[in-house]
């Protein structure tokens, strides 16, 4: 009976998370649930000084809000824990010895001055600057000079002189490295704290996970923390490197470029399904343009599906699903998500109608209130180009379209059929003024919708600031 499929989402808790990671924890998530298996959420909090308590708290809200609740990590539990690396120090320490008993590990007395001036010297001398174990073994009494003036050791990885390293990237195929490539490289900082190549790797072992969905930004390490589990005898999931997030100018996305992060899609009112959607066809291709719920983009992931070429991040496709979003999202949900003041102004008996009615015109949350005050509140503010152009429409246009509410209905067809009885005119000289007295806007939901829910009073109004004004029709 082949191992149940288990993936994980490994953050680092020194800020919000952003785009990239999103569709990293994304991609892993729908793995799990496509495959009946599990997903774990595991935070990296060894590095004290840049790890903060807030984030760790943002990470885990920011996962729920999208949908990607895990199965095992902080706050749920499981077998494998504990899930926070801060508390898994002795599980470290314990393992490192291990590699240093075994000779796979050695002590590197060598400062953080004494290697810039190394691989300095080796970069001048046009050699790669790949450590040479030089000091891999101090006499004892430099040892002791060194320990007496309070230096401590860092552990390096002994990694082979040659041959090569093989392994399968479950999106990228056969990976091939030289091993006199790589050079011992450190998996225990002089603090006694474990590199991120150890305790990645040792963690994504102990903790039995099978596939482990990562940033092409990985591949690099990859071969690294396969050694150091081959060394400890230690099972190593099936790695997989996602494709490149760029711009839309094709450079690499970045904090410091401002790529948008979760707290900005968050605050700029995008929908978590309209997130999900989008960021799930970043990099993995889907036979489907409709909406979908996380079950319904589980059902269809696959890892042959994902690409290898960079996934351009556009703005304009996030905006195509906002729409979706909000177009499928119940009247109960744009409730919640415009906020509890969106609705002051329409009156309750006309909510689901007024949702209805303005909809497609929705894309944030303050839209909701925008079109509320349109149909029920102060109305309209005109800017000094519409303000002309509704004035040489002329007094009659409005008259007319008055005397239509007095004498039949207020609704379109009738407002209509009055203006086009009157004066004659029609198509968008009828309907572009009546639009911009009503609203105040060039565009926007259907007008006859629009008309039917407004108060008699608020739409006559609205038509009587015009009647005073010259007549040019």
């Amino acid at each position: 009976m082949s191992q149940p499929l288990r993936t994980r989402f490994a953050p680092s808790p020194t800020g919000r998370l952003h785009l990239g990671n999103v569709r990293t924890a994304l991609f892993n998530f729908l793995l799990a649930r496509m495959a009946g298996g599990s997903f774990v959420l595991r935070i990296e909090d060894t590095d004290a000084a840049r790890s903060e308590e807030d984030s760790v708290r943002q990470i885990a809200e920011d996962l729920r809000w999208l949908g990607l609740q895990w199965d095992e990590g902080p706050e749920v539990g499981g077998g494998y824990g504990p899930y926070r690396q801060s508390g898994r120090a002795g599980i470290y320490l314990e393992f490192m010895d291990r590699l240093r008993q075994a000779g796979s590990a050695y002590d590197c007395w060598r400062t953080d001055d004494e290697l810039r001036m190394f691989r300095k010297a080796r970069i001048a001398a046009g050699r790669p600057p790949i450590y040479d174990r030089q000091w891999a073994a101090l006499p004892e009494d430099e040892v002791s000079r060194r320990r007496e003036a309070g230096q401590s050791p860092a552990l390096r990885f002994s990694v082979p002189r040659d041959g090569q390293l093989h392994f399968e990237d479950c999106i990228r195929g056969r990976q091939t490295f030289g091993l006199a490539e790589i050079g011992d490289f450190v998996i225990g900082r002089s603090d006694g704290t474990p590199s991120f190549f150890f305790s990645n790797a040792l963690d994504d072992s102990l903790m039995g996970l099978t596939h482990v969905l990562r940033g092409e930004d990985h591949l690099s390490n990859t071969p690294r923390q396969l050694l150091i589990l081959q060394a400890l005898e230690l099972p190593a999931p099936s790695y997989g490197h996602l494709p490149l997030l760029v711009g839309p100018d094709g450079a690499p996305l970045s904090k410091r470029m401002g790529s948008a992060g979760m707290a900005e899609f968050r605050a700029d009112g995008i929908m978590p399904e309209a997130l999900a959607n989008y960021a799930a066809r970043l990099g993995h291709a889907s036979d489907s343009g409709k909406l979908m719920s996380l079950a319904e983009l589980a059902a269809e992931f696959r890892l042959d599906k994902v690409g290898r070429s960079p996934a351009r991040y556009d703005p304009i496709q996030l905006e195509h699903w906002q729409g979706l979003a909000v177009h499928a999202a119940s009247a109960e949900h744009l409730a919640e998500w415009a906020g509890p003041g969106a609705f002051e102004r329409v009156p309750s008996d006309r909510r689901e109608a007024f949702l209805d009615c303005v909809r497609p015109n929705v894309l944030r949350p303050a839209d909701i209130p925008h079109w509320a005050d349109v149909l029920f509140g102060r109305g309209p503010r005109f800017s000094p180009s519409m303000v002309q152009e509704l004035e040489q429409t002329g007094a009659a246009f409005f008259s007319a379209a008055l005397a239509g509410i007095e004498a039949g209905a207020p609704d379109l067809a009738t407002i209509a059929n009055a203006v086009k009885a009157g004066l004659g005119v029609k198509g968008r000289r009828l309907y572009r003024p009546l639009r911009l007295a009503v609203t105040g806007a060039e565009s926007g939901p259907e007008l006859g919708p629009l008309i039917d829910l407004m108060p008699t009073d608020t739409l006559k109004a609205r038509l009587e600031r015009w009647t005073a004004v010259r007549d040019s029709c």
